[in-house]
Formats: C-alpha cells, structure tokens, sequence
C-alpha cells in the first residue's frame, strides 16, 4: 500500500461521507484462496482487474511484482501497461477504432491479446497487423452458454475466421466466459457450468487443431465458474475479477462467505421518517450503484446490507431504496428499527462490487487483520482508481 494517508482522514471516522473502503486483509485472503486453486488444477491465473481497477490492489494479485491481467477498457490497458503489465488480455470485443491504441501499446513492448467472434473483425484484425507490421494476437470468443457473445464449439464459421487470423500470423486460440453461472443456485449447479466453460473451450481448441490451426492459449472463468472448477485438463489459464472483492451476489451463490466480503461503503445518517420505518443516509446509487443483482436470488438483499464502523452486521437492516444521493435503511422480518443517531456512520455491503466501484474515485484501506477498534478502523492507506475510458 504505497499511497500516504491524509492526516485528517486517519480513520473511518474522517473522511466525508459517501466514500468506498476495502478490507485489505480479506483482499490478500480471496486472492489467495483463488490463487491456491489455479496452482491446484495446474493453470495460469489470469485476473481480470476492471472490478478493482487499481494498481495497488492488482500489485497483491501477483506477489508486488507485475503479471498477466485481463482488462475491459483501453484505459485500463493503457494504466496496467504503465505500471509494468506487459501481458494483457482485452477481453471485449475489437472494433476498428480501437486498433489505433492497441498497436500503440504493442509497439511499446505490450503484449496485447483481443477478442473476436466474427470474420469481419478477423479481417480488420489481420489488416492492421499487416499494415502495421506488428503481432496482434487475437482470441475467438467461445459461446459456451448463450451468454453475450461467441460462437458456439460447432459453429460452422469458426475454422475459416481462425484461417483468417493464422495467414496473418495473429491467432491466439480461445476465450470463454460463462456468464450463466450466474445464475447457479447450488454447488452442483457451479461445478457443473464450470465443466461445461471447459468443455467448450476445449473443444474449440481440438476443433481448430485438428484442421491444422495452432490454438497456443485456451482461457476460461467466471468468479462462480472459477471457484467450482475441479478438472482443467486442456484449459491453459483461469480468469476472475469479482473474487478479489467479492459481493453479496457471490455470497447468495454460495461462493463466498459475507465476511470474505472486502469493499464497503460508508455512510452517514442523515435523518429518520419513523412513520414509515425509515432511516435516511447519505449514500443513494451514486455511492452504491443501481445494481439489485440479488433481486432474482432466494434471498433479496435490496441495494445493501448494513454494518456498524467496524464491519459488525446489524441484524436485520438492508438498504432497500436509493435515489441518487439519500439511501433508505429499514427492518425486515419484523425487526425494530436500531437507534441511529443523526451523525452515526455504517458501512454498506455491495450487491455488485465492480458497479459499486465503478463510483468511487479510489478506496480507503483498512486492515481487519487488526481487529475490531474502539471508535473506527484506522485508514492504513489510499488506493486511487485507474479512471478513464
């Protein structure tokens, strides 16, 4: 953590309110639990930095040293780059326009992959490499669950776009995300959409293979799909973003515990509406997005679920409405409301950390390592948000 602390905000209890704070402690602990898996089934970790979009944060991703990283914007490619990540996978789409910034990089020393699904954008790729006489390795994006993009294992075009691809010296091998996993409900469920991610992958790769193709990288993950996997055999690395935060939609999957949650946000009471069991805050989706990932789980965690400074959950209380700059706090299952001075601050736990995120300008660090403080956690360092398109 290499960014200096102001020395009016040494505490949660300093700076203004709305703002993010993260759980340094359970960060190290999540990128360590996913690391140990991908060292178990024998594959490279390719994290996916747009949930943190931070160089501090992606320095704990591989030991303080730079390493591979996925992003999804240029901006972030272009701030990863610079911070000494030279093996970047940008894992959306290409388009023309686009082509520009990735040569720009290459040119610097960067190996830049892009991902593709159609023989236009193969054209288009294998001209610019061409033209700019430089390697531009690109990826196919495998549909391997109806998810976004892709082209399916069997999908008749994928041969002749790989074809495009290997006369210009460009193909890569394969991607795939299953984005369903998502939506799993049980262990079984996850394990299962992970067999599957691979399995197409896989096949894909055998496919291109077996017409003479050259498949070097075959990429695979999702946060569920990435934590249930049990077999990678023909997988060459693993992907995940959400792991190194995790949210309450990851807890209601069951793929993480709410104390593996490490991004929150503080916020402060503002107000009370008794006559209607509210409580007001100053956090409204500016701070924490309109994400309401859980909705569609057993369990509807409305936009949050509340904790005291030090990260202690208050039974009960959920956020439940949000307008851009007030958040409404109240009971469920019959709970009364707790008593909540005007001034008392509390942290919300995120549905979705990387739309939570995508608020802030930077993080707050604290170290729950430390254990509980008498007032509020002490703030060990400041984390600025890579930002930019």
């Amino acid at each position: 953590m290499s960014t200096a602390v102001s020395p009016t905000a040494r505490t949660l209890a300093g700076p203004d309110t709305p703002f993010a704070v993260v759980d340094v402690h359970r960060t190290r602990r999540n990128i360590a639990r996913l690391r140990a898996r991908a060292d178990r089934l024998g594959v490279a970790l390719r994290p996916h930095v747009k949930t943190a979009k931070s160089l501090d944060a992606a320095a704990l991703l591989h030991d303080g040293g730079p390493g591979p990283v996925t992003v999804s914007t240029l901006a972030e490619a272009e701030a990863f780059a610079g911070a000494g990540h030279h093996d970047i996978t940008y894992a959306v789409g290409i388009e023309p326009h686009k082509l520009p910034r990735v040569i720009a990089l290459v040119r610097r020393g960067v190996t830049v992959r892009v991902l593709l699904d159609s023989t236009e954008q193969a054209v288009f790729v294998a001209a610019a490499a061409r033209d700019a006489r430089v390697a531009l390795p690109a990826l196919i994006e495998i549909d391997c669950d109806g998810h976004r993009g892709g082209l399916r294992p069997d999908a008749p075009g994928l041969p002749g776009i790989a074809r495009v691809l290997h006369d210009a010296g460009c193909l890569d091998g394969v991607l795939t995300h299953a984005g369903e996993s998502y939506f799993c409900r049980t262990a079984e469920e996850r394990r299962a959409a992970a067999r599957n991610e691979r399995d197409a992958a896989v096949a894909a790769a055998e496919r291109l293979r077996a017409a003479g193709l050259p498949v070097t990288t075959v990429s695979v993950g999702s946060t569920p799909t990435a934590h249930a996997a049990d077999d990678l055999t023909g997988v060459t690395e693993l992907r995940a973003g959400n792991h190194v935060f995790f949210d309450l939609v990851m807890a209601g999957l069951g793929v993480c515990g709410l104390d593996d949650l490490a991004l929150s946000v503080v916020v402060t009471v503002i107000g009370h509406r008794p006559e209607y069991g509210w409580i007001l805050t100053d956090g409204g989706w500016m701070a924490m997005s309109r994400d309401r990932g859980t909705a569609a789980q057993p369990q509807d965690q409305g936009y949050g679920l509340v904790t005291d400074l030090n990260g202690t959950l208050i039974p009960d209380l959920v956020m439940t409405a949000a307008s851009q700059e007030h958040g409404t706090l109240t009971a469920r299952n019959g709970a009364g409301l707790p008593e909540l001075p005007i001034g008392t601050r509390l942290r919300v736990l995120p549905n979705h950390a990387c739309a939570t995120a995508a608020q802030h300008h930077g993080y707050h660090v604290v170290d729950g390592a430390l254990g509980p403080a008498t007032t509020a956690p002490a703030i060990e360092a400041y984390w600025p948000r890579v930002t930019g398109w």
